[in-house]
């Protein structure tokens, strides 16, 4: 360090400490360490570029192309701890000895009482906090040039299965939201179990499997602006760039609901005794739940699981019509489930039943 540098004052290294613990007070003092404290692992378009800029110093980020090529890459040597961003769908698939506990209490209760299962990965109650949930959102039923369809909205989900929209409708790829949905549109309640057992169900999901032109929904919303759909079921995060800056699309949560999306950050276990897990970066985090970056947020569809009051305030001067996307009312929100993960026997019921409903 050179001589006539500024000491650090106390409250600095209570900062640094706040924001990335030993190794940025270690960095700091010594002046000669170019180590990186971590590394952010996320997909790419999957956490907002403002954010993922405001990364403090000695964090780096790593994109990689889809969540499948992350998961790929945890399965080579890091070079240093990691971080992970991934959709709750995916960070399922990892096993818990992967994970280390968030251990942030306080950064937690900052957020919606609703969002302790997904931190927990779904998993019991008395299991840690292993995820910091920073965005959820729920499907919505995206329209091109179809106010007839708009002014219906109370049909529901079962407008997904009006002639009109026959290989006219972009549905999404995975298999279990597309039974979620046929459950909704037969009034099932999607968390009972018994639901599967249905005997209508496997002509419900085949009968709405026929109307899709395309089963993709991030390019298959290509066909929507082109022309070739009319209707698309796409993630609320999709929707809001879309819907900001196209006046040809309008877009509505049914009112029974939809399963939730959300995303996930967590803590890689280091992989071998010589690496330390450096703590979150507390502050980076909470900066994500307040103005400013709270709002380059919700531009971007990402919306924090944060208290209803504290939501409403920051979305007050945000479209009436584009409100309740970010933030459906609560009743509507209680009818949302979430998708947690499968057992095994579970997996293979839900399997065979989309095998009995092939078109």
């Amino acid at each position: 360090m050179a001589h006539d540098a500024l000491p650090l004052s106390r409250r600095r290294l209570l900062q640094l400490s706040g924001l990335g613990g030993a190794a940025w007070i270690a960095s700091a003092l010594g002046g000669c360490s170019s180590a990186p404290v971590g590394q952010l692992l996320s997909v790419s378009g999957e956490l907002p570029q403002p954010w993922l800029k405001a990364l403090p110093a000695g964090w780096r980020s790593r994109l990689l192309e889809s969540p499948q090529k992350l998961l790929d890459q945890l399965q080579k040597p890091l070079e240093t701890p990691a971080v992970l961003g991934l959709g709750d769908g995916w960070a399922g698939q990892l096993q818990r000895e992967q994970l280390l506990p968030l251990q942030a209490p306080g950064l937690l209760a900052l957020l919606d009482p609703r969002a302790a299962d997904a931190s927990r990965l779904f998993a019991d109650p008395d299991s840690p906090p292993v995820a910091f949930p920073w965005a959820f959102g729920t499907w919505v039923l995206l329209l091109r040039n179809r106010p007839d369809l708009l002014r219906r909205r109370q049909e529901g989900w079962n407008l997904l299965l009006d002639p009109t929209l026959r290989q006219r409708l972009v549905l999404p790829a995975s298999p279990r939201l597309l039974i979620e949905l046929a459950m909704r549109q037969l009034g099932l309640a999607s968390r009972n179990a018994a639901a599967l057992s249905d005997r209508r169900l496997p002509a419900q999901v085949r009968a709405l499997r026929a109307q899709a032109l395309s089963l993709d929904e991030p390019d298959g919303v290509n066909f929507l602006l082109a022309g070739d759909a009319d209707a698309a079921v796409i993630t609320s995060q999709q929707a809001m760039p879309l819907l900001q800056r196209d006046p040809r699309l309008q877009a509505f949560l049914p009112d029974s609901g939809s399963p939730l999306w959300w995303q996930l950050l967590l803590r890689l276990a280091p992989q071998s005794d010589a690496q330390a897990a450096p703590p979150l970066p507390l502050e980076w985090l909470r900066d994500g739940l307040s103005a400013p970056l709270l709002n380059r947020l919700l531009a971007a569809g990402w919306v924090p699981p944060l208290p209803r009051p504290q939501l409403s305030a920051a979305l007050a001067r945000w479209p009436e019509r584009l409100r309740p996307l970010l933030l459906p009312p609560e009743p509507v929100l209680a009818r949302c489930n979430n998708l947690a993960p499968l057992s095994a026997a579970s997996r293979e019921r839900w399997q065979q039943l989309w095998d009995e409903a092939a078109p």
